[in-house]
């Protein structure tokens, strides 16, 4: 199947936490696309290559949308999250634990603390369409 038979099937997600600085969602927002490339398996996720006239490549972009949504807080991104594991949707989250420190102190902190006391910054979803739409319908865009 071609790469434009199937432009709509899938697509990627983020959905961030409104209530953080610009700053710090960029910085959620670029650990989110990172890794959600690493939990998807090879080809199950299209990424292109683009020509320009003189021959210059633009490498490596995502074939699927990147939809990037807002969440008024963090017990509806838990709820978005809770729902992706229901229904099987490829996902990564990011939380208050993961900001200060490097990562080996992040996982420390992120160990010691409950889920229920986590505050989530954001999530990054990648599946079917129709599956991620009948999730997030309730937000809006990220303007």
């Amino acid at each position: 199947m071609s790469a434009s038979s199937h432009d709509n099937e899938k697509q990627f997600v983020a959905i961030l936490n409104k209530k953080i600085e610009l700053g710090r969602t960029l910085n959620v927002l670029s650990h989110l696309s990172v890794g959600i490339s690493n939990v998807l398996e090879e080809g199950e996720a299209i990424f292109v290559d683009y020509q320009d006239l003189d021959n210059g490549i633009h490498p490596s972009l995502s074939h699927y949308p990147f939809i990037i949504l807002k969440s008024d807080n963090s017990n509806k991104i838990r709820k978005i999250r809770e729902q992706a594991i229901e229904k099987g949707i490829k996902f990564t989250d990011f939380t208050h634990t993961m900001i200060e420190g490097g990562s080996t102190i992040q996982q420390q902190i992120t160990s010691q603390t409950k889920e229920e006391d986590l505050e989530y910054l954001g999530i990054c979803l990648f599946g079917d369409v129709n599956v991620i739409k009948s999730m997030t319908r309730k937000f809006s865009l990220y303007k």
